[in-house]
């Protein structure tokens, strides 16, 4: 398997808890996820996030309001859902055990 391809499978198993993460602080549009996961360096485009979002909504993980703007039409702002919430916090401690795994593995004694 060539590295790039392995680095894309990891980035696309993080995805979903990276927006969640994101939606977290507060209700966000589109746009605005897109430049929180870019300053982080995980480029995504909207052909990827959009079907995500739709997604995470249909599962009850997200919520969307739209809000009028003043530099154009009405944005659809994401937020998480109560369901969303704890579902994140279940990823929360799935990232902890993962990271222990690979900090075990690594040699790195994390206490």
């Amino acid at each position: 398997m060539k590295e790039d391809n392995v680095k894309s499978q990891m980035r696309k198993g993080v995805l979903e808890y990276c927006i969640l993460l994101i939606l977290q602080k507060e209700p966000a549009y589109a746009t605005n996820i897109i430049q929180e996961l870019q300053e982080a360096q995980l480029i995504v485009v909207e052909g990827t996030l959009y079907p995500l979002l739709t997604r995470l909504k249909n599962s009850g993980l997200l919520k969307y309001e739209w809000i009028e703007s003043t530099q154009g039409p009405p944005r659809k702002y994401y937020a998480l859902t109560e369901e969303g919430t704890l579902f994140l916090s279940e990823l929360e401690i799935a990232w902890a055990d993962i990271n222990n795994t690979i900090n075990h593995l690594k040699g790195i004694n994390n206490k």
